[in-house]
Order: structure tokens, then sequence, then C-alpha cells
């Protein structure tokens, strides 16, 4: 296989997708160059897919460009459906078996679930979709495409779907001469990471895979991953974004790069790597979820006209009342009640009007128009009366209990961002979170719904609640 780095970028995307010239894996991968190097180029390819689309009647040899194209788009769906009716290349069967491993990697995120010897086993759709990944890149080789590709494709859906021992007995069925490929490399690292291999050894792997080609999406998201569990943010955010440069856009690595964004604050672009999957994927479980609560942290980025109405809102609650005309008595009243600005007659209850000496109706009803012809209405910014609740006693934890809770945060198997938002609220054993109530972990930004759930979830699985629940 030629490397990524030999390939020639710039071609001409709608030529390419929409003409009748050749269109193979060299050409793919400079078509996958090209739009990792121009942005401007994914107009391009977005419209040559939609010119191909509103093609009535296509040829066999034009589904497969669309349908290679639509998967690169992530569109996997779409793509199978496309190169069904395809000319039954090589070509279009090793990318059938790419869009199904696709789905399945997307619909195992609902069902995974750990076995007792550590491994996951999938629900019976993603099992359905790696299974025909397989199949369509057994025949892929048997019609001629890459071998070592394809050997390396197969095992890497066995090793999604599961079956490590498979996934290893297949890859170590490639000879060391075969053995050259970045994709054979990134896939060895996972393995290796896999069965708990020394770190460096683990590194070394990848590294080989980007010395073939650097910008090998599935080696720099490992590298990712490496970095963000050691505090390497910096280095982790570097390696998820050049990840994202090749299509299709790796999910993993938008949920990881969102979380980053989020903590640094950035919530903008956070927001746009979980849209991009809902774009490919709009039932994405994390991906929602991580948007919602992304959204809820009260830090989206507000718009000029937002902002020109915060403003305005801001200017006419600083307008003092001695702009308006009032009568004697109401001014007088106003006064005595220290109430200058019209913020501070909004922010002023109408008992608390009402309360004050010689205010009668006639003065309030006075009131009451000046505010309306501003768009306000008394004690509409007024603090709401807090309501005392008894706190209860935190009963004392048994012997038993006592024993979890001085167990390490880690032994918890948190997510990257409930584990970032422990550390950073100084939380280091079970019993310091047990110990918290479910409204002072979400004080900590970033720490939505979604992490209080996951938190009560592992602190149920030993037999804890959070304090007060």
């Amino acid at each position: 296989m030629a490397s990524m780095s030999s390939v020639v970028v710039g071609v001409d995307i709608r030529d390419l997708v929409t003409g009748t010239g050749p269109f193979g894996p060299t050409d793919i991968r400079g078509l996958l160059e090209t739009l990792a190097e121009d942005p401007a180029s994914h107009r391009d390819l977005r419209g040559a897919v939609q010119e191909l689309e509103s093609v009535g009647e296509r040829s066999p040899a034009s589904s497969v460009r669309l349908g290679v194209c639509q998967f690169l788009l992530g569109r996997p769906t779409e793509a199978i459906e496309t190169l069904k009716s395809a000319d039954g290349s090589a070509l279009a069967l090793f990318y059938a078996g790419q869009a199904h491993a696709a789905i399945g990697g997307f619909d195992r995120c609902d069902f995974d679930v750990s076995n007792t010897d550590g491994s996951e086993s999938v629900g019976a759709l993603a099992a359905s979709h790696f299974a025909q990944a397989q199949v369509a890149f057994a025949s892929a080789q048997k019609a001629g495409y890459d071998a070592t590709a394809c050997t390396v494709a197969i095992a890497a859906s066995l090793r999604a779907s599961g079956q490590l021992d498979d996934a290893r007995k297949t890859l170590d069925g490639i000879s060391p001469s075969q053995s050259g490929s970045a994709d054979y490399w990134a896939l060895k690292g996972s393995m290796l990471s896999d069965s708990h291999s020394p770190l460096p050894q683990i590194i070394e792997a990848f590294e080989k895979a980007l010395a073939i080609d650097p910008g090998h999406p599935g080696a720099l998201f490992a590298m990712g991953v490496i970095n963000d569990r050691v505090g390497n943010d910096e280095e982790a955010q570097e390696c998820f974004e050049q990840s994202l440069k090749r299509y299709p856009a790796s999910v993993g690595a938008l949920i990881n790069l969102g979380l980053i964004y989020e903590d640094k604050d950035d919530f903008k672009h956070a927001q746009r790597c979980y849209k991009r999957i809902l774009e490919a994927f709009p039932s994405h479980p994390r991906a929602r979820l991580f948007l919602k609560d992304s959204s809820a942290s009260g830090d989206l980025q507000m718009d000029e006209q937002e902002q020109k109405q915060r403003d305005r809102l801001d200017h006419v609650l600083s307008l003092p009342v001695t702009d308006f005309e009032l009568s004697v008595r109401s001014r007088n009243c106003l006064q005595k009640m220290g109430i200058m600005t019209l913020g501070d007659l909004a922010r002023t209850s109408e008992n608390a009007i009402l309360e004050s000496k010689n205010f009668g109706e006639t003065s309030l009803v006075e009131i009451k128009e000046m505010l309306a012809s501003k768009g306000l209405s008394l004690g509409q910014l007024a603090d709401p009366v807090p309501v005392e609740e008894a706190v209860p006693e935190p009963e004392e934890p048994s012997a038993d209990e006592q024993e979890v809770y001085s167990l390490p945060i880690g032994e918890l198997h948190l997510s990257v961002r409930a584990r970032k938002c422990t550390s950073k609220l100084g939380l280091q054993t079970i019993g310091d979170i047990a110990r918290r109530t479910g409204e002072d972990l979400m004080e900590c930004k970033n720490f939505g719904v979604t992490s209080l759930n996951e938190v009560r979830e592992k602190l149920a699985e030993r037999g804890l609640k959070l304090r007060g629940e």
C-alpha cells in the first residue's frame, strides 16, 4: 500500500466524484489528503455528492463513487444503500464493509456490557453490522482488494465486536513483510492496549503508524487519549484536532475534543463537536446528553442581537425615576424607600411598595404605568423568598461502608468528564463523593446531569448513595 504522504494532493474533487475517470484507492487517498489540507474543499465534496444524488438513474460505477463519498461524509447508512446498486467491485465491497463497521460502532454505544473476564459484548444490532462488515471485507479481498487492508479491517471489526482472541489471531496472521501499513500498526497498538501491555510498547506501535501516515486518524485518536489520561491537555487537543482532518470524522475524537473544549470554557466549539456527531447519528445518546449539558452550563455564546438586547435592558434598568413625570407623593415615597432607578423598582415587590407610609393605590397605579411604558413590572427582578428546609443529619456509615469510603475514586472507573470534575472539587476517595449532595457536585462547571447520573450509578453498584438521597 502507498503511504499517504506519497499521494499528490490538490485533486479536482468535483471531477473525481462526478466524472468518468479512474476512482480507486489511490484516488480516494488523494481526495482525503485534499480535504485535510484545504477546508474549502469540503464544500466541493458535499456539492458533488448532492449532484450525484440528484441523478435519477445512476450507473453502477457512479453508485460506487457516491457510496464511498457518502461514507466519507459520515453517512454510512446511506452509503450501504447506495453501494447495493453499485458494480460489486472490490472497492464497493470494501467500503460497504467500512460502512457496516461504522454503524456497528455507533450501535454498540447503546448496548456495551462488561463480561466477567473484562471483555465487552455488544447488542444484536451492532453484532449484526460487524458480522456483515467481516463478510464484505472477505469478499473484497477475494475480488482483488489489498489483502493486508482487508485482513486488518476484519481484525478491527472482530475487536470492535468484542471477539478479542479472534482479532489477535487474525492480525497475527499477517506476515512481517505485509505489516508495513499504518492501519496495521494502529490496530496493533490498540490491541496491545487491550492486553494492558507496557505503555512505551503501545506508544511505539502508534508512532510506527504515524511514521507511515502522519494523519492516520486512529493512531492520532489513540495518542490523544493517552495524552489526555496523563494530563497533557494541549497535546491531546492537537491529536484530536489533527485526527478530525481526515474523513469520516471519528465520533470518539469529537466527544473527547468536545470535553477538552468544555474544560477551557470554550462551549461554542464543544457544541460544534457534538452537533457534528448528531448530523450523522441524530440519536447518538452521549452526543445528545453532552450537547444538552454544555448548553445548560449557561455559557452558550450569545449572538450579536442577544447582546444588544441585554445592553438595552441594562440601560433601561439604570434610568433614574426622576426622569419620569410622577406626582409629588409618589416621588417622595420612592425617595424615602431609597428607590432611585427603574431597576430598583423592578427588584421591589408590590407588597413592599404598599407597606410604605402614604403610598396608596393611586400612586401604585402611577408607578405601574411608568414601568409598563418601558416593558417592566413591579417585582419582576425580585429575589424569591427562600424556603428554609430542615437538613437531615447524616447517618453514620457502617463498618463495611467505611471500608468502601476509604477507596480512591479511581475504583469507580468514572468517565473522563466526571473524573476531571471530581478532581476540580478536590475529591479523592469514594467517601468524599458519598458525603456530597447532588447539588454540591453540580456546582462544578461542566458537571451536568449526565455526569451526576453516572456517579449515582457507580455508587449504587457499591450499595452507596449521595448524601440526602
